[in-house]
């Protein structure tokens, strides 16, 4: 790939240097921070850029110095702590070079207690596409014009619990933990190691130089199973680590299935879609009708679900309803409540055919059992 630097020995040193200093959960952790450290030298060669997500149930995880060590090594690093998102994408147009944004204590900002942040949550979420632009009205009284800033960069963050479900899907996502007591690593100390990060950094903006009419325009091969949105958030970490060649094609590809099917994993979906799921497989199991109260009976006595506690409320009728009219059924009607005739009395209640389409579309195949196909679809390959 260059006469000059070996890619592969280079990013086994990224590698390296990050486990001085960091305990990643997984092996796979390890290569995808590598390999986005060097993507974010490379980001003008794609269509979309990942977040990088250092997230953990406590603090004492190591987040904030899987930072430390991700800021020697890119490039015009940007180190924010509620930062506002004028002040963000003000940086990101700046004439001089975009940053790499470095967001510690991310949960400020999208935790519970945070409220609601809409425009920082806009700006990453449109700086993940390449074409990605912020709007601002520019100027005093009526002399203001709209004006497209760019958001496109490259973000890392860190914080406690998750993130919104727009960024979090946009996101390689590192579950950090606790060092355990045997778990021994390299104090970073800024004086000392710093410069030895900054060499790195150096050493992968030239070789990226060189790796760049490699990647531009690259499509690497997905492993099975990864697609839509997943293959979006690898595809420029693939098509690095297949410029850098050696292991790291294949080992890029074994962390990406790993990391994937954690996420997966994590996943609850939309608490619509956990509502879906939670009637098909826990509350109408081999039942063709079911009256409200019912239903909110088993939904609000289920262990590891949110419906007995929604804000401080148990889940009740209005709100069931509200959640499942925003679903139709296999008829394009909103799902409703409909009546059931019970020994001497008529209920309201949910129909599971009225259900089965939503089931269908939006849910995760149950385990063992997977959903017959959608009416019409018997003979689909």
């Amino acid at each position: 790939m260059t006469d000059t630097i070996d890619g592969a020995a280079l990013l086994n040193e990224v590698e390296a240097f990050h486990r001085r200093f960091n305990v990643f959960p997984t092996e796979a952790a390890y290569v995808a921070v590598a390999l986005w450290d060097a993507h974010a030298h490379l980001l003008d060669c794609f269509d979309s850029t990942p977040r990088l997500a250092f997230l953990s149930p406590e603090p004492g995880s190591g987040k904030s110095r899987a930072l430390e060590v991700v800021e020697t090594l890119v490039p015009q690093p940007m180190t924010a702590v509620n930062a506002s998102a004028a002040a963000l994408f003000r940086s990101v147009s700046n004439p001089n070079g975009r940053p790499t944004i470095l967001f510690d204590e991310i949960d400020t900002v999208f935790g519970p207690k945070a409220g609601e942040n809409e425009e920082l949550r806009g700006f990453l979420n449109a700086g993940h596409r390449r074409t990605g632009v912020t709007y601002r009205c520019i100027g005093d009284g009526g002399n203001q014009t709209v004006q497209a800033f760019p958001s496109y960069c490259g973000v890392a963050v860190a914080g406690l619990g998750n993130l919104p479900d727009t960024i979090m899907t946009r996101s390689i996502v590192i579950r950090m933990r606790r060092r355990a007591r045997n778990e021994r690593v390299e104090a970073f100390r800024a004086r000392l190691h710093e410069a030895e990060g900054h060499a790195l950094r150096d050493r992968l903006a030239k070789w990226a130089e060189h790796a760049r009419g490699f990647v531009m325009g690259a499509w690497p091969e997905m492993p099975d199973g990864v697609s839509d949105r997943p293959a979006d958030v690898w595809e420029s970490l693939l098509a690095i680590a297949d410029a850098a060649g050696g292991d790291w094609p294949d080992r890029a590809r074994e962390a990406c299935v790993t990391l994937v099917t954690a996420s997966r994993a994590n996943d609850k979906g939309s608490l619509g879609v956990r509502l879906l799921t939670d009637l098909r497989d826990h509350v109408m199991v081999g039942i063709d009708r079911l009256p409200t109260i019912a239903i909110l009976d088993r939904l609000n006595a289920l262990d590891d679900a949110p419906w007995a506690d929604l804000q401080g409320k148990p889940l009740d009728n209005r709100r069931l309803s509200k959640m499942l009219a925003e679903y139709m059924t296999d008829d394009n009607e909103p799902i409703t409540s409909r009546n059931i005739k019970t020994a001497g009395s008529v209920l309201k209640g949910y129909y599971a055919t009225d259900l089965w389409d939503a089931w269908a579309r939006y849910c995760p195949p149950p385990p063992e059992s997977p959903l017959p196909p959608l009416p019409g679809m018997e003979n689909a390959v």
